[in-house]
């Protein structure tokens, strides 16, 4: 496949990346749905995590609905450019993915629960795509809050790629760290599917289960 542009199949140089804003793009209201804050800082019994796995839009509706999750919102993490605009993403010129921030109380939801949700909602081993979004915005990625979360996430990459690689598939390409700079998402695509229900979503799975 021919890219017609460069950044849709790799990731910009620090001096080929956007400039930015100093100022967030984001009014910061409730969530449409939980009703809950979406800018921190949260209670200090919650945890955080960062996924990206293809167009932010039907990812953050699977995570609201899941019991224990406090509060979820779209953003862009990964890249070099701050406070970027959807045009700039979409441009490839920042480096972010398209991600979703979700504030979860661990008493009620364990991370193993939101990682099998996860890895079985899209297919982690296309690289820069998810079906037919085509670039480096739509890569999976995970960020993780701290070391403990990482070690749980990586073990958990290990397993899923087992399973996949017994399946037939290929290798996981999903980019796993601690979490970069989270930006906030203009206001029109947080809760997205809630206020267009019939919307986008090209989320597909593997068929692959993931057992944690």
């Amino acid at each position: 496949m021919i890219f017609q542009n460069p950044f849709k199949s790799r990731l910009p140089e620090t001096t080929e990346a956007l400039s930015g804003r100093a100022n967030t793009i984001f009014a910061g209201d409730p969530h449409c749905v939980l009703g809950t804050p979406t800018i921190g800082p949260f209670p200090a019994h919650l945890q955080k995590i960062v996924f990206g796995l293809g167009c932010f839009w039907g990812a953050e509706r699977l995570f609201w609905a899941i019991d224990g999750v406090y509060s979820t919102s779209v953003g862009y993490a990964g890249g070099k450019t701050p406070n970027a605009t959807y045009e700039e993403v979409c441009s490839g010129q920042t480096g972010h993915s398209e991600v979703v921030l979700v504030v979860f109380d661990p008493q009620i939801v364990d991370l193993s629960k939101l990682l099998k949700v996860f890895w079985e909602a899209h297919d982690p081993t296309q690289g820069y795509r998810q079906g037919n979004d085509i670039g480096t915005q739509y890569r999976s990625v995970i960020y993780a809050d701290d070391a403990v979360q990482l070690a749980v996430v990586q073990e958990s990459a290990t397993a899923y790629g087992q399973a996949l690689k017994k399946a037939g598939n290929d290798d996981i390409t999903t980019e796993i760290r601690l979490a970069p700079t989270f930006y906030y998402a203009e206001d029109y695509h947080q809760q997205y599917l809630h206020k267009v229900p019939n919307g986008y979503c090209g989320l597909k799975g593997t068929g692959v289960a993931c057992v944690i």
